[in-house]
């Protein structure tokens, strides 16, 4: 495919209107050459280089001329992508950036005393946030204009650009830890052993010296456990995880401590630990997290409310659900859709209909579950990719034990085919072969739908191979109790709460 094509379909529908609309800026010409290639590189079929000439050129065929035109377009791109990147980046390393070229230009014009409160300024922020590889750009800048007369002391600024370089090299060997500790753990899925995660994170962290630092600094902990994180949610070992964090988490509580400049980093620590404590079915432990996070949410509205309040608020629902306050639960994710100020993002509020929907469905309100379905108002396609394969799985799975509940059983029949057949390599794998099965019980249940469940039941007992219940996936859990209820004709959200608080 040609490149530029493939650049050009990465950005929306938006940001292209807005692309053309910065190619236009200067306004000279009326029929650019540019624009006119642009457009036809929007256009869904594809054309080869001469029949690209031919459009652009059709009287002399310039092939000189279209890659001359190509190189223009890719420099409207580069520009154009990266004002955009640096209008939607707020964050401190961004800023620092912005100031650190600032102070450039004022020395290059001998705005020298301006530049170097600009230089100063960039060096605090920098410092705050520990962003340590433009901390050296900026001692570096501040050597090289040392004579200047508003320099500060050459040797100070030489003793801070030592101890940053230690700082630097640090983060770097993080980097590095990180990268190896993925590597390590992929193969341990792979492999499909139970990865061993204090095991695997202390030998990287022993080699590379990082043990201190890491046990120490709440960003070099939380990019850590990010990490393991990933690995934890593709094996759904949430169990093995719940220590590695928790003691991480008050190892830092215990030394330094999480100043105001890490607020991110221990919301995000925060929300992960009552994550994985709700994962483990330990939810009035998840909820005191969340009552930490809550409260940390609270202290900062402007920062972080936003961001991370969805999150808290669904999580929050959940362990209600699980802790026979239902109508809590509903009650919170209805107030927090409807609440315009939020404004949610897709992902959000995607997570929240499907939530909801379930929610309603343990309740019997089918019409509600159905609503919240079509809330979603979206192609399955489309909301694989803002979501993730296991999330569209999910949400058939949803989908179709309510179609069951409905009587519709042509459907079910249909949803089940279309997730045999668009999900084939995933349900191969052996982390999905619980669904595999599950999805042939609910067969033998729609070809016979007046029959006798029994039988059914009595090879359902024997069909799953469940670990023991504290360790077992919550989410798995819930659809299995689904499947039980219906089978022995008893209240399906008694069953799960059965199930799940043993």
């Amino acid at each position: 495919m040609d490149k530029l094509k493939t650049i050009i379909s990465t950005l929306n529908s938006d940001d292209q209107r807005e692309l053309g609309l910065f190619i236009q800026r200067q306004k000279k010409k009326k029929k650019r050459k540019d624009l006119h290639l642009f457009q036809i590189l929007q256009k869904s079929k594809d054309y080869n280089p001469q029949e690209m000439v031919k459009i652009l050129y059709p009287d002399s065929k310039n092939q000189v001329a279209y890659h001359a035109l190509r190189k223009r377009l890719m420099k409207h791109l580069m520009e154009f992508i990266m004002l955009k990147r640096m209008d939607e980046d707020n964050t401190t390393a961004s800023s620092v950036m912005g100031m650190i070229s600032l102070s450039r230009f004022l020395l290059s014009k001998r705005e020298d005393h301006l530049a170097w409160e600009i230089i100063r300024k960039a060096e605090k922020n920098a410092l705050q946030h520990e962003q340590y590889d433009l901390l050296n750009t900026i001692y570096n800048l501040q050597i090289e204009h040392s004579d200047k007369e508003p320099a500060d002391d050459l040797k100070k600024i030489l003793h801070k650009w030592t101890l940053n370089k230690k700082m630097a090299d640090v983060e770097e060997k993080a980097s590095i830890a990180n990268s190896l500790i993925t590597h390590k753990l992929a193969q341990v899925r792979l492999k499909g052993q139970d990865p061993e995660f204090d095991k695997t994170i202390d030998e990287v962290l022993e080699t590379y010296g990082l043990s201190h630092a890491v046990s120490t600094r709440p960003r070099l902990f939380y990019n850590l456990m990010n990490i393991t994180r990933s690995s934890v949610i593709a094996k759904k070992d949430f169990y093995n995880f719940e220590s590695v964090i928790i003691k991480g988490y008050h190892r830092i509580e215990e030394h330094e401590g999480f100043s105001k400049h890490h607020h991110s980093f221990h919301l995000k620590l925060l929300y992960m630990i009552a994550h994985v404590l709700y994962r483990n079915k330990k939810f009035d432990e998840s909820n005191s997290y969340l009552d930490r996070m809550y409260k940390l949410l609270m202290e900062d509205r402007k920062s972080h409310f936003e961001i991370f309040f969805p999150k808290y608020a669904m999580l929050r629902a959940a362990n209600y659900m699980y802790s026979y306050r239902l109508d809590e639960a509903i009650e919170i994710l209805e107030k927090m859709l409807a609440d315009d100020s939020l404004k949610l993002k897709n992902r959000d509020t995607l997570n929240a209909y499907l939530n909801l929907g379930f929610y309603h469905f343990l309740k019997k309100n089918y019409s509600q579950s159905i609503r919240c379905n079509l809330e979603m108002n979206h192609s399955d396609k489309w909301m694989e990719k803002k979501m993730g394969k296991e999330w569209i799985i999910k949400k058939n799975l949803s989908e179709l034990i309510l179609q069951y509940e409905l009587g519709n059983y042509d459907l079910v029949h249909n949803r089940i085919r279309s997730i045999e057949r668009n999900y084939k390599k995933i349900l191969a794998m052996p982390a999905y072969q619980k669904l595999v099965v599950y999805l042939s019980f609910i067969k033998r249940m729609v070809n016979h739908p007046n029959g006798n469940f029994a039988d059914i039941y009595e090879d359902v007992q024997v069909s799953f191979n469940f670990l023991p219940m504290e360790q077992e996936d919550i989410q798995e859990v819930g659809f299995y109790g689904w499947l039980k209820a219906r089978l022995i004709e008893e209240d399906y959200y008694g069953t799960l709460l059965e199930l799940v608080r043993l």
